[in-house]
């Protein structure tokens, strides 16, 4: 097997884990904005997210003739520890399902800051006594503290946002009682287009409503999958919460399950090697991710349409998005466990500060926070300096696994 051995091996999986974990959740926002049910795309999702543990365990698991690699470890009696990996899988899995209603209803970038922060402050906290404390404690904790202060000025950019949006709204509001109803946008339209390529419906250039516009709001509502409009949101932050708390446990699991600080295994049994440990991980992502989402097909939730295996397996639109997103979702994951073995799964949780990837794209495709007020703008430019101190934080406080 291949292991990552220097500190700045470890760093470099961390940089590029970070730029695959901020940009899936905007490719599965993306789809949601055009219309595609979350069930099939996380069906989509997770086929290959799976698929890339596979790759990663049956190349870098098996790069070189270091022991133990991961096929000689699929036979060996090291049951406890892989219970522990398929116990990070099932919360990744639900934590990852549920972010993609929340980002419905509290926007990618917000869902992001919230969950991420949660993250770190419960998961990051239990990896540095888990890892022997070898992350430097006197920056590992400022570190963790920027993050929770981030949480506040998160949940303060949603509250800012919506009120901006309400204030939008009103100023239209007989129109938007019209569009509620499917009357024709024509004559607001004529105030507010702007011609460009629309991203969101994957069309070439069209007659689209400027971002930020009461009537691009409307449109969104009337377009997308998940329908906001007259929802509490305390529904999403909800949701954005329960989610935190799942992401805060995966990695944890996953550092007993390659490390054994427990002692679980029996004695003359080598440890997981990061490789096997994620793809048991991986296994149970996907079988709970499979059954969770096919009985949402049948049994929907936030009053979403019904649909079937059928409808799912004709549901090409979209596709080749979801595939995309769940390979960067499974090879981000196992980055940032490669380089969390060799640096320490306290200092890995810098990857975490993946909303500022988030929001640039939540920014550049969707539209947020256009025409908000100045001080959404304060708080926005606030939260994204906590994370830029965060992740500069949290790097230097790495150390070197013995």
């Amino acid at each position: 097997m291949y292991l990552v051995e220097s500190k700045g091996g470890a760093i470099v999986c961390m940089l590029v884990s970070l730029l695959f974990l901020g940009t899936w959740p905007a490719v599965m926002t993306l789809l949601e904005r055009r219309g595609r049910l979350p069930q099939h795309t996380y069906l989509d999702y997770t086929l290959t997210n799976l698929l890339a543990a596979v790759i990663i365990a049956f190349t870098f698991g098996q790069i070189s003739n270091t022991p133990p690699n991961f096929l000689s470890q699929l036979s060996q009696d090291n049951w406890p520890s892989v219970l522990f990996a398929m116990a990070g899988g099932v919360v990744l899995s639900v934590g990852n399902l549920s972010t993609q209603y929340a980002w419905a209803f509290v926007g990618l970038s917000v869902v992001e800051v919230i969950t991420s922060s949660i993250t770190v402050v419960i998961g990051t906290t239990l990896n540095y006594f888990l890892d022997d404390k070898i992350n430097k404690a006197g920056i590992l904790f400022p570190g963790v503290g920027c993050f929770l202060i981030a949480v506040c000025l998160g949940s303060a950019v949603h509250s800012s946002n919506t009120a901006d949006n309400k204030a939008k709204l009103n100023e239209f509001s007989s129109d938007y009682k019209d569009a509620a109803q499917g009357i024709s946008l024509s004559t607001l339209k004529a105030t507010s287009e702007v011609n460009s390529k629309d991203l969101e419906n994957g069309s070439g250039p069209a007659n689209k409503a400027k971002a930020g516009t009461a009537v691009f709001l409307i449109e969104l509502e009337k377009r997308r999958s998940i329908k906001v409009f007259g929802k509490s949101t305390l529904i999403g932050l909800s949701i954005t919460f329960f989610a935190g708390v799942c992401f805060s446990l995966f990695s944890p699991a996953f550092n007993l399950a390659t490390n054994d600080q427990w002692h679980t295994l029996k004695k003359g049994v080598p440890h997981l090697t990061v490789y096997t440990a994620f793809f048991y991980f991986s296994i149970s992502c996907f079988v709970i991710a499979i059954i969770l989402n096919i009985t949402f097909l049948y049994h929907p939730v936030l009053n979403l349409p019904k649909s079937s295996l059928r409808a799912y397996l004709g549901d090409w639109n979209g596709r080749g998005w979801a595939f995309l997103a769940g390979f960067l979702c499974g090879f981000g994951n196992g980055l940032q466990f490669m380089g969390g073995q060799a640096a320490g799964y306290a200092a890995a949780d810098a990857v975490q500060a993946l909303p500022l990837v988030s929001t640039f794209w939540g920014v550049v495709l969707f539209g947020e926070y256009r025409k908000s007020s100045r001080r959404t703008y304060m708080l926005l430019g606030s939260m994204l300096f906590m994370f830029i101190a965060a992740v500069a934080v949290l790097m230097a406080s790495s150390g070197h696994r013995k």
